[in-house]
């Protein structure tokens, strides 16, 4: 079916089940279904869609970005980049007084200060930023959550891995993608959270996820978002 409203037009499915309410699923293809008990008239699927209009706009939006691929990163004033979850745009400061570049949040924008406004040395100082906020983050976190746990980490690194989000090895050493940083701090929780399991189980086991789920009962909503915005956590 087809639906127009506010100048947008979406296709939906309709699927009726033996359910007592309606709901709206979008799925990793930007295919919109409705879940409707059966005999439920047309007009209010059509007014549950127009009611959850704006977020299955947005969210279609980003299916199609995701899709598409990542963008190229522009490292001028404006472009925007994720940080605890957010974007913020970035303003360049050029400061020749300075001996290191580096990065400060501030007013919401990240400003880079650089002795030259190069693009390699704008990302290098944006990675070395994310670098050190992950560190402070994840150190945070863990000490937030230790009350769980008999033991503590022997060590703590933040890497720059292309295929995980953070590993926990037999000596309770423990380590992170520095991308972590772009991540909303629910996320960075349940990252630390799912490694400090690892230094009680350290395979994927019943047992794991029931400790994973007893500390963090909505820990699959975490991992649905790093699995749909992996691809924008980019420098």
């Amino acid at each position: 079916m087809i639906h127009t409203y506010l100048d947008k037009t979406i296709r939906f499915e309709i699927k009726y089940k033996n359910r007592s309410s309606m709901g709206i699923t979008i799925d990793s293809y930007g295919n919109v279904e409705v879940q409707a008990p059966k005999g439920t008239p047309d007009e209010k699927v059509i007014q549950l869609l127009e009611k959850n209009w704006d977020p299955i706009q947005q969210k279609l939006k980003e299916m199609k970005e995701r899709l598409q691929g990542p963008q190229e990163k522009v490292y001028d004033h404006g472009e925007k980049f994720l940080y605890l979850g957010n974007t913020f745009p970035i303003q360049i400061i050029q400061d020749s007084t300075i001996t290191q570049d580096y990065v400060k949040f501030e007013e919401n924008q990240l400003h880079i200060y650089v002795m030259y406004p190069e693009d390699e040395k704008i990302k290098h100082a944006l990675k070395r930023f994310y670098y050190q906020q992950c560190k402070a983050i994840v150190e945070k976190s863990i000490s937030s959550y230790q009350s769980y746990f008999k033991t503590k980490p022997r060590s703590i690194r933040i890497t720059d891995s292309q295929t995980t989000w953070g590993t926990c090895d037999s000596r309770h050493q423990l380590t992170f993608n520095w991308r972590l940083a772009m991540a909303p701090q629910s996320v960075i929780d349940y990252v630390v959270v799912h490694e400090m399991c690892h230094m009680v189980h350290l395979n994927h086991d019943r047992s794991f996820w029931r400790l994973v789920g007893k500390i963090m009962p909505d820990y699959k909503e975490k991992e649905n978002w790093l699995a749909l915005s992996n691809w924008k956590m980019t420098v």
